[in-house]
């Protein structure tokens, strides 16, 4: 079995798999109000494409892990059956992959039966505020109900953990840190603030807007006695913080992923599928390989495989945001695949 090496030994064993450049929500941070012009449908990988790469990644290269993201992979029709085929290949230590979705929740409720049957083990919900008027402000659509429902049925049903991402902005929804995590320790959920990343719509991002990792823990001091996990993931993207018990909360964890102050790209697994079929070794990369062209012009799954090891094998040593000159990518997180 051939694995997906970098130039600096890195190992990927994680792919992050873009099911549509489409959105349901608006978010300031992601996208003008009008949204973005959406890939047409022939652009966009057909299901039976991406059960193709899938199938490479993980019994070719040694994946363990699948993310389905988007846009917003609930877009995607074909999801159940994408997660489905997914769930049926083997990683080499005879194990089905770990599936998880990045999804902002909404319509979650009515299809998550079906996705767990397909075999999906874990759900990311994307949340930046508690407030139903601060939350229809952020993301432009009136949906925090939605959203809640959601959750409450992935809690029901038991998938764990059940994460909650949030993106935390200066003057934005900083008064949303205590609520979000006072909601997630209380009902056992993992909550993982995220930094502000420069992936929106090009020369929006402003260093001065984003709130750092140490606001965020100074923030969540005032209120709880937290330390540093004992046991990290070295490859992981958060930085978890142990939250002892109180009279208000179990206690607890809560996660800090800092790509921009205090960035993983070091010890980073990532390969990543763009719903029109590029590959992209960093969520940051100025370039792409493009298998949907080999596939479509009938390649070998060896020619995909060696266009794949070509751009995992240039993957940058960091992604460059604190270094004078960085460039931001052309493509905005929604259109690359969170």
């Amino acid at each position: 079995m051939a694995h997906l090496v970098d130039s600096f030994g890195r190992v990927a064993r994680d792919l992050r798999i873009s099911l549509t450049d489409k959105c349901n929500l608006r978010c300031t941070y992601c996208m003008p109000s009008s949204g973005l012009d959406w890939l047409p449908t022939e652009e966009t990988l057909t299901d039976e494409e991406v059960v193709r790469l899938m199938r490479i990644a993980v019994q070719r290269f040694g994946i363990r892990k699948l993310r389905f993201t988007g846009g917003e992979p609930l877009m995607r029709k074909g999801l159940e059956e994408i997660v489905k085929a997914a769930s049926s290949l083997r990683t080499e230590e005879g194990l089905p992959p770990d599936l998880a979705l990045t999804t902002n929740g909404l319509g979650l409720d009515k299809r998550l039966q079906r996705l767990i049957d397909a075999g999906l083990n874990r759900v990311n919900v994307s949340l930046d505020t508690m407030d139903p008027v601060g939350y229809a402000k952020l993301t432009r659509r009136d949906r925090l109900d939605d959203v809640m429902r959601s959750i409450r049925a992935v809690d029901e049903a038991g998938l764990r953990p059940l994460k909650i991402n949030s993106v935390i902005m200066r003057e934005t929804n900083e008064d949303a840190v205590l609520p979000l995590a006072d909601f997630c320790l209380s009902n056992g959920y993992q909550l993982r603030f995220i930094e502000q990343m420069p992936l929106g719509p090009k020369h929006t991002w402003d260093r001065r807007q984003m709130v750092t990792q140490q606001e965020i823990l100074d923030t969540l001091g005032t209120r709880y006695k937290l330390s540093p996990e004992g046991d990290p993931d070295m490859s992981a993207p958060a930085t978890l913080w142990d939250i002892e018990p109180d009279d208000t909360q179990p206690g607890g964890q809560i996660g800090i992923i800092a790509s921009v102050t205090d960035p993983f790209c070091a010890t980073c697994d990532r390969t990543r599928i763009t719903s029109d079929g590029q590959i992209r070794s960093c969520l940051f990369s100025l370039e792409e390989t493009d298998l949907r062209s080999i596939m479509r012009k009938g390649g070998t799954d060896e020619e995909l495989m060696e266009a794949w090891l070509f751009e995992q094998h240039r993957k940058p040593l960091a992604h460059g945001i604190n270094e004078q000159g960085f460039e931001q990518p052309d493509r905005t997180m929604s259109e690359i695949g969170g």
